[in-house]
């Protein structure tokens, strides 16, 4: 997904499509594969995320905001990554436990 602001223009291949979304008070054109609806959730959660980080933290600026919300979010995602991967190890175990099994 790329991202523009104002009165910038954005080459829009075959099939991408553009959507403007909020994002902390702000305006911002999508413009990429997904489907409207999920670059619509995808960009409320974000939106969500910095204003649970800024009511925390109300000071920060925009930018700091900004970088502190990727460094969380990525710390989620790679939480998760790390589950799905156990998961993943776990079930590929009980397979091979149930093939010897049977």
């Amino acid at each position: 997904m790329r991202e523009t602001r104002g009165y910038e223009c954005v080459a829009v291949r075959p099939r991408e499509k553009r959507i403007t979304v909020e994002i902390n008070k702000r305006s911002y054109t999508i413009v990429g594969h997904e489907e409207p609806h999920h670059i619509r959730m995808v960009s409320s959660l974000v939106d969500q995320k910095m204003r649970e980080i800024h009511e925390a933290n109300p000071s920060l600026d925009t930018a700091k905001l900004a970088v502190l919300t990727a460094v969380n979010t990525m710390n989620e995602y790679m939480k998760l990554k790390e589950e799905c991967t156990e998961l993943m190890n776990y079930i590929e175990k009980k397979e091979k436990e149930d093939g010897r099994e049977s």
